[in-house]
C-alpha cells in the first residue's frame, strides 16, 4: 500500500484483517527506489498524487507485481496503455460521489456570493459590504460537463436551488437537458467540470471555449486540471472579463498540492498568479477528502487486490 497518509494507512490496518490480508504501507509514493517492498505480492494499492512513470511500471512488472488498484476515480496519473502491454492489470476505486458533489456546491456558492474576498475583509477587521452585490443561484443558468456518478450528484443538489441547469456529455445517460458544449459555454453564468481526463478531454475548456464563455461567467473545477487550459484562463480572470473561478484541482499541482510550502518556494508560476487574484478560489485537491470517501477507497481498493487474487474481476 503506497503513498498512504495517516487516515488511510490506519483504515487499511482496520480493513485488512477483515478480509484476510497482511498489507505492507508506506507513506512513500511508489517508484523505483522502493521497488523491493513489492516483492512478493502480485497486487499493490497506488495514490493518485504522483505520476507513476512507465519505468517504474516496468520494475514493479519485473518484481512480479501483476495488479495495480490506484485509490482514485481517475487513472490520468497511469499509463494505463504501457501497464496492459507488460501485462499488468490497473484499476480503480469507487467512491462516494456526495464528497465531490458537496465540495462542487460550496464552491459555486463561495464563487458567486464572492466569499474569498469577504472572508478576507472581515480577517482584517473591514466589516464593509462589498462594492457589489452576490448572485443567487435560482437567477443563474449552471452547466455541468460530465454526467457519470459525480455529475449526477451535482445535478440533484442543484435543483434544489431552482436554477436553470444545463449538462453536456459524450454519452448522455441521465434525464437532463444536454446540449453541445459549445452551446453549453456560451449560455452558462456557471461552468463545472466532472469530466474524466484523457487525451479527447484534455483542455476541454481551451482558449477558445473560454473566449465563448459568458462575460461575468464562473469556472468550477473539481475533476482534474488539464480539462482547462490554464495559461488561457488566467488572462480571462485578470482582465475582469470572468467573474471568478474555484479550482481544486490545477495542472501541473504534483509535487505542490499534499506538501508544506509554507517555508519553500511554490514552483508554479500559473498557480501564484491565480492566487494574487481576489475572485479566484484554490483548493488543493481535497474535494475528495471525506471520511466516508477514504473510507470506500481503502475498503475497494483491499477488495480490488482481494478479486484479483480469488480470479474475479469487479463488473
Amino acid at each position: 500500500m503506497y503513498g498512504c497518509g495517516q487516515g488511510d494507512a490506519a483504515l487499511f490496518r482496520q480493513w485488512a484483517p477483515r478480509l484476510g490480508v497482511a498489507p505492507t504501507i508506506t507513506a512513500t509514493p511508489v517508484s523505483a527506489v522502493n521497488i523491493d517492498l513489492a516483492l512478493g505480492n502480485r497486487c499493490i494499492s497506488v495514490d493518485h498524487r504522483t505520476r507513476i512513470t512507465n519505468a517504474t511500471l516496468g520494475a514493479l512488472r519485473d518484481a512480479g507485481v501483476e495488479y495495480v488498484s490506484t485509490r482514485s476515480i481517475g487513472y490520468d496519473h497511469i499509463d494505463t496503455g504501457y501497464a496492459e502491454s507488460i501485462g499488468l492489470t490497473v484499476e480503480n476505486v469507487v467512491y462516494s460521489p456526495d464528497s465531490v458533489a458537496d465540495y462542487t456546491l460550496m464552491l459555486i456558492l463561495m464563487a458567486v456570493r464572492d466569499a474569498r474576498s469577504t472572508v478576507r475583509r472581515t480577517d482584517d477587521h473591514d466589516y464593509r459590504l462589498s462594492d457589489t452585490p452576490g448572485h443567487e443561484l435560482r437567477d443563474l443558468t449552471v452547466g455541468v460537463v460530465g454526467t457519470g456518478r459525480i455529475g449526477t450528484a451535482v445535478i440533484h443538489r442543484l435543483r434544489g436551488f431552482g436554477c436553470r441547469i444545463l449538462a453536456h456529455d459524450s454519452d448522455p445517460r441521465i434525464a437532463a437537458d444536454y446540449v453541445p458544449l459549445d452551446e453549453l459555454v456560451r449560455l452558462c453564468d456557471v461552468v463545472t467540470l466532472h469530466t474524466p481526463l484523457d487525451a479527447r478531454t484534455h483542455h476541454l475548456l481551451n482558449r477558445q471555449r473560454i473566449g465563448q464563455l459568458k462575460l461575468g461567467a464562473f469556472v468550477i473545477n473539481t475533476g482534474r486540471g488539464s480539462l482547462i487550459d490554464t495559461e488561457a484562463l488566467i488572462p480571462a480572470l485578470e482582465s475582469g472579463r470572468l467573474g471568478g473561478a474555484a479550482l481544486d484541482v490545477l495542472e501541473g499541482e504534483e509535487g505542490i498540492f499534499s506538501a508544506d510550502h509554507r517555508n519553500a518556494s511554490v514552483p508554479s508560476e500559473p498557480l501564484l498568479r491565480l492566487q494574487k487574484l481576489p475572485n479566484v478560489l484554490i483548493s488543493p485537491h481535497t474535494a475528495y477528502y471525506t471520511d466516508r470517501a477514504l473510507n470506500d477507497m481503502v475498503e475497494n481498493s483491499l477488495l480490488n487486490c482481494v478479486n484479483f487474487e480469488g480470479g474475479t474481476r469487479r463488473g
